[in-house]
């Protein structure tokens, strides 16, 4: 069965990283695809690999239902496409790099098939990791922090828990593992 592994997490908690990673540990080798998001942001602003649209092209592409997913954060508006249901209906795992805030509308569009994991990271070494990105204030960083640790209490018990407080390496290791248990990935990744 195909799988959609949802991953969510505060902006500081690595998930770019845990994905590039994982891109490297499975060199390709593996059904699992990693689904590129939609973004009104620069391709150059560094992280992730997302494809940069105008706020025009993502009205017109959202208009044209071509969307599964779409939301606005951080001054930004995001997207994931509907390829992604092609893709799992043809038998392929999916990583999306998701919104805490739309687990509930992913669940209904994909039920028993919908692998949520959240990153987590203890609020110390967010905190830091936030403030040395310089890019918001230092009260901003504490409602950040302070709507992570509501969205961590709101999510126990619905998803799969991934620490990434600590080594890179090992977080990417568990995230492999998690991917391998649903069969996303073969063994030897």
């Amino acid at each position: 069965m195909a799988h959609l592994f949802y991953l969510m997490g505060p902006s500081g908690s690595g998930k770019d990283s845990l994905i590039t990673g994982l891109r490297h540990r499975l060199g390709g080798q593996s059904p699992l695809l990693f689904a590129h998001r939609y973004i009104t942001r620069c391709w150059q602003s560094g992280g992730e690999n997302h494809v940069e649209l105008s706020e025009r092209e993502f009205d017109q592409r959202m208009k044209s239902g071509l969307f599964l997913l779409h939301w606005s954060a951080n001054g930004c508006r995001y997207a994931v496409g509907r390829e992604v249901e092609y893709w799992l209906g043809s038998g392929h795992s999916v990583l999306v790099n998701g919104s805490r805030g739309h687990l509930d509308q992913v669940r209904q569009c994909f039920g028993a098939t919908l692998v949520p994991v959240l990153v987590c990271v203890e609020p110390e070494q967010l905190r830091e990791r936030l403030t040395a990105r310089g890019r918001e204030s230092a009260e901003q960083i504490e409602e950040r922090l302070e709507r992570n640790r509501l969205f961590q209490q709101q999510l126990e018990g619905q998803a799969e828990l991934l620490d990434n407080s600590g080594d890179l390496e090992q977080s990417v290791i568990q995230l492999t593992r998690l991917v391998r248990r649903y069969g996303g990935a073969p063994v030897d990744a």
